[in-house]
């Protein structure tokens, strides 16, 4: 609400832009009193950061608040920061991508933080210069790379001097996949190289607790045999037991021939999971395993890894203790195994991990990232640079297209607004008034309230893969071919050339002129069209005739005499011509033509009446009547065309009329324009010659002469 109450104390000075009073920004006084404008006198009151022909990363600097527009306040706040930091803020109008050290002003803390950042930037890149550029702040990695801290608490083997250090940080970067630093190369954070020697200490107590291996070599597989019989093994025993307890469900307990019988006609390589839910092996209602009898195939394999192993080769029979008993012999191996820690260091081999947690240099990494951070500040600054230089250069030119629309109505073609995004060549006509289009659904709304002719274009170039939406306004000349499906070339503000097709016209008036010709074209189009469907219902009732005539015709030859012809009908007879029953017909149509004739003869007697500056009047009169009514509209929404409501659409709040006079108009799109000169067609139809051209051009005018003459003449008499 500050925004709302000015005290007016500057004087601010105006103009006339676009038919409507703006304030002039015209000194860097102006821009430093922007918070005592009122903010009901300023052209735009938002728009978006983005489709705009202002680098995107100045319009995020002076996104203030990061809410994706630049908002008045946003402006309002720039103008007060970077004032502030100049000692002269009419140097902001010149626009330049370069600074000299000593325009900054270093009276105020931020001048004096910008002043150390930017000799700071200078002296990273190995400069002696007094002015600082935006190509100096393009690459901060660049800025960065010589340098041993820069704020970001992220460390690097650069970071250190030390061997032990540099292979530390090597190691860690290694195992915990490390942060970007600002130099671009890989480093470690505080974070990081705790966890990192809290594996190395986890890792090495694992180790130093190991547990031998019960199998030697062959223990991991053993135990994994192990746990896969495990189950079956179990089951087999319980099945034993219930078939001792109730021998009648041996034969259910075991595995039934049935189910054996369902697959035998398949193929049983690919009914593994089948046979492996049968029992391990038979049940007889004894209580251990014979090693003698065969087993399932299934697991056949993994029995073979225990056997000799596991199971003692001459053993024959398994009991469910001693199936217990195998277990229990790598039990403290596996247990051991599962607390396995610091896993993530492990390929380091345990005596690289010793060898780092012997040198300990945990508190000395720890103590470089606390040095690192201590620079945050100064870095920090250093991307204030960056953003210094952007808004030094690009912030004059957002206020002459938000403030004001000084660039838009600037007599210089050359000098184009920030939403005009390119030219459109279609039709011999170069539209500059193109804009980029974010959202079709909003200007479907309220695109057509303009009063402008618009075309939407839908642009592709092979060097993108993304498609742009553009809308063009066309100002001048007629409306030709300007339709959908037309093709035409787009080329954006960076030169790139895009293949464009029309997908969307809004017909507005283009030009007076234009109007003028529209009743003709409407009544051409009108009487073409009436052509057109008389024609196609003629050929349509030909078509349905002939198929009538065609069905209807016999589908056999008829009797000869020899054959009984007598039989065969004869064809009917043609009714006579009856004169008076079309009496009456011939009768209208005799005084239709009467009266038509008579009206012409009336018609041409007045005529013959006037003289010839009333003929011109009357042929005027008539051509007034039927194209006034069109050119006094078009006239009138020619008066209100707006932009308005097209930067509307993409995002904009417009605050102040921004209307397209009918001579400004004229600029925004470019006609071809041919010398005067007289070529000759070498594929015109040849006609009579010059000569016999010019002799009857000759005779009607003495004829019509003459009869004008006798006129006036018998009129004295």
């Amino acid at each position: 609400m500050a925004l709302l109450k000015k005290d007016q104390k500057y004087k601010w000075q105006f103009e006339n832009i676009g038919g409507c009073s703006r304030v002039k920004i015209s000194s860097g006084q102006d821009i430093a009193h922007l918070d005592e404008l009122d903010t009901k006198m300023w052209t735009v009151l938002s728009c978006p950061i983005k489709g705009l022909e202002i680098d995107e990363k100045s319009l995020k600097y002076m996104d203030f608040d990061a809410d994706g527009k630049i908002r008045v306040n946003d402006v309002v706040g720039v103008s007060k920061w970077i004032t502030g930091v100049l000692k002269n803020p009419d140097l902001l109008l010149e626009g330049k991508n370069t600074v000299s050290l000593e325009a900054i002003n270093v009276e105020t803390e931020e001048g004096l933080k910008l002043s150390k950042a930017a000799k700071q930037i200078l002296a990273n890149l190995g400069k002696e210069e007094t002015n600082i550029s935006l190509t100096d702040t393009a690459d901060i990695t660049a800025i960065f790379a010589k340098t041993r801290f820069n704020g970001d608490g992220v460390i690097t083997p650069a970071s250190s001097e030390d061997a032990d250090e540099i292979s530390a940080i090597t190691s860690a970067v290694a195992k915990t996949g490390g942060t970007l630093d600002r130099s671009g190369v890989q480093g470690v954070t505080a974070p990081q190289i705790e966890q990192f020697y809290t594996d190395l200490k986890a890792y090495s107590d694992w180790c130093a607790a190991e547990v031998p291996a019960p199998f030697g070599d062959q223990t991991d597989a053993v135990i994994a045999a192990y746990q896969a019989l495990d189950a079956k093994m179990k089951d087999f025993f319980m099945r034993n037991k219930l078939a001792s307890f109730s021998p009648d469900s041996t034969l259910a307990l075991d595995v039934q021939t049935s189910r054996i019988e369902a697959i035998s006609a398949e193929n049983l390589s690919a009914k593994s999971e089948e046979i492996a839910a049968y029992p391990i092996a038979r049940i007889t209602g004894k209580a251990t395993l014979d090693l003698t009898a065969p087993v399932n195939p299934a697991w056949a394999a993994q029995f073979k890894v225990l056997q000799g192993v596991a199971i003692a080769a001459d053993k024959k029979t398994l009991s469910e203790e001693d199936w217990a008993a195998i277990g229990a012999q790598f039990a403290a191996y596996t247990t051991w195994k599962a607390s396995k820690a610091g896993a993530t260091v492990e390929d380091l081999t345990i005596d690289v991990v010793n060898a780092l947690l012997k040198q300990d240099k945990k508190q000395a990494l720890l103590d470089l990232v606390a040095q690192d951070a201590a620079y945050k500040e100064e870095s920090d600054n250093i991307e204030m640079v960056d953003k210094f230089l952007h808004i030094f250069r690009d912030f004059y030119r957002l206020l002459r297209n938000f403030i004001t629309f000084h660039d838009f109505y600037n007599k210089d073609k050359t000098v184009g607004s920030i939403f005009q995004s390119g030219t459109l060549i279609i039709d011999q006509r170069a539209c500059r008034l193109c804009m980029k289009v974010e959202n079709m659904g909003a200007h479907n709304a309220t695109a057509a309230t303009s009063g402008m002719f618009l075309v939407y274009c839908d642009c592709t170039t092979k060097t993108s893969p993304a498609k742009l939406q553009i809308v063009a306004a066309v100002t001048v000349g007629e409306i030709g071919s300007l339709i959908v499906g037309k093709n035409a070339v787009y080329y954006d503000n960076a030169g790139v050339e895009w293949d464009a097709v029309i997908t969307k016209v809004v017909d507005n008036p283009i030009s007076v002129l234009q109007a003028f010709w529209s009743p003709y074209r409407r009544m051409a189009t009108a009487v073409e069209n009436l052509i057109n469907k008389s024609a196609a219902e003629k050929d349509n009732k030909m078509m349905a005739d002939a198929t009538a005539k065609i069905n209807a015709a016999p589908t056999t030859l008829p009797a000869t005499p020899a054959e009984g012809a007598d039989a065969a009908a004869k064809p009917a007879a043609a009714p006579p011509f009856d004169i008076a029953k079309f009496a009456g017909i011939f009768a209208a149509i005799g005084m239709a033509v009467g009266m038509i004739g008579t009206a012409l003869v009336t018609l041409a007697k007045g005529l013959w009446e006037l003289s010839w500056w009333q003929l011109v009047l009357v042929f005027l009169g008539i051509l007034l009547l039927i194209s006034g009514p069109a050119m006094v509209l078009a006239w009138l929404k020619l008066r209100r065309r707006n932009i308005a409501p097209i930067l509307n659409a993409n995002g904009w709040a417009v605050n102040a009329a921004s209307k397209i006079s009918i001579p400004f108009g004229e600029t925004l799109t470019d006609m071809a324009k041919y010398p005067k000169m007289k070529l000759k067609d070498p594929y015109a139809k040849k006609g009579m010659p010059a000569w016999a051209k010019v002799l009857i051009t000759l005779l009607i005018l003495a004829a019509a002469g003459a009869v004008w003459y006798f006129k006036w003449y018998t009129y004295v008499l």
